[in-house]
């Protein structure tokens, strides 16, 4: 029963993300007249295909990606095709993939807050001040509960994290109880701690820890949506920055098998989770595929931007399309050795989740 969970919700999760990726490119390509062959979920071979009108629409046999076939992507020679439009308009056919899997949290999000799902409460008690740090400047102490971040209630731990790390660099207020009076201090959290510290530099600890099942009304779930996707992406800036600038990782690169089995493990906490974790996968697969890389739509948006440079002489079809042809070999072979690290650490008996 796990193993069908597992599969079940990794085709569910991947299939949402990949159709609304390509819903964007199809939308956007047919709005300003260019020719869409095919509109696939999936890799070949087939399993079912129909054609409405100019487009073939199909379902294939490999769940780990999509596509939509447009005429002439690298020939402007071709009628109606890809390489033959504005530079402009290719460049708004060519991100509307990623802009779809940017709008998909909004909604998925709002429909998992409408779903019960668990929310931890517990006080949150000061158990440590690193020296030199940004808390200790702030005066707070061991013993001190905190209640408040920028205004906003701390319901848990998580809270206070989530509120930390999108403020990186930025001053944030701290609202805490100490010998029952309520006090409020300031601090900015830093990018790139000491080893062994935060990025405030306190120990924190849960005390009357509980688990309560709630759900939000529909009214509450939408604004509530929208906040946590917006604050999602700054999360995912954050980590970019961190890692372009020599910081801390927070994971580790995954493959498919890792997603699928990251997926059903996050299926078995229900429905909520499920669909929070097919927007985050959402963004992500947004983000990668903007990505400056041959065979992306971020390397494909680069030579758009080289012809504009170049004032209109584009780079000749045969090259444009080796390059692409390259780099989605050598995604391939990454992808190849990424997923034999999992089946290594899945046959270990790890796990994704730590």
């Amino acid at each position: 029963m796990d193993i069908l969970t597992t599969i079940l919700s990794f085709i569910f999760v991947l299939a949402l993300v990949i159709f609304a990726h390509e819903l964007g490119h199809f939308g956007a390509a047919k709005s300003f007249g260019v020719k869409v062959e095919e509109f696939g979920i999936g890799f070949p071979p087939k399993l079912l295909s129909i054609k409405r009108g100019e487009t073939e629409y199909s379902i294939n046999a490999i769940p780990l990606g999509g596509f939509t076939k447009m005429a002439g992507e690298e020939d402007p020679e071709v009628e109606r095709s890809l390489a033959s439009q504005k530079p402009w308009k290719r460049l708004i056919i060519l991100a509307a993939g990623s802009l779809m899997n940017f709008v998909l949290p909004f909604l998925l999000i709002s429909i998992a807050l409408m779903f019960p799902h668990d929310i931890a409460y517990g006080d949150v008690k000061v158990i440590e001040v690193s020296e030199g740090s940004p808390a200790e400047m702030a005066g707070l102490q061991p013993g001190d509960m905190i209640t408040g971040v920028n205004n906003n209630e701390i319901k848990s731990i998580v809270d206070i994290n989530r509120y930390i790390q999108l403020n990186l660099g930025k001053e944030i207020s701290i609202t805490y109880l100490r010998e029952g009076s309520e006090f409020k201090t300031s601090m900015s959290p830093r990018w790139r701690p000491p080893e062994g510290q935060g990025a405030v530099g306190v120990t924190l600890q849960t005390e009357n820890y509980e688990v309560v099942k709630e759900s939000v009304s529909f009214w509450r779930a939408i604004p509530q949506g929208i906040k946590e996707t917006f604050e999602t992406l700054v999360l995912f800036k954050n980590s970019i920055l961190l890692l372009v600038s020599g910081g801390t990782s927070t994971g580790g690169v995954t493959g498919p098998l890792g997603i699928a089995q990251l997926t059903g493990e996050v299926a078995r906490a229900g429905i909520s989770p499920l669909l929070e974790f097919a927007a985050f996968l959402s963004i992500n697969l947004g983000i990668i595929n903007l990505l400056p890389l041959p065979a992306l739509d971020g390397g494909r948006i680069v030579f758009v931007l080289l012809e504009w440079i170049r004032g209109g002489k584009k780079v000749s079809p045969q090259t444009e399309g080796l390059i692409h042809f390259l780099g989605f070999a050598l995604l391939m072979l990454l992808m190849v050795a990424v997923t034999f690290q999992d089946v290594i650490r899945i046959i270990e008996g790890g796990s994704i989740i730590p």
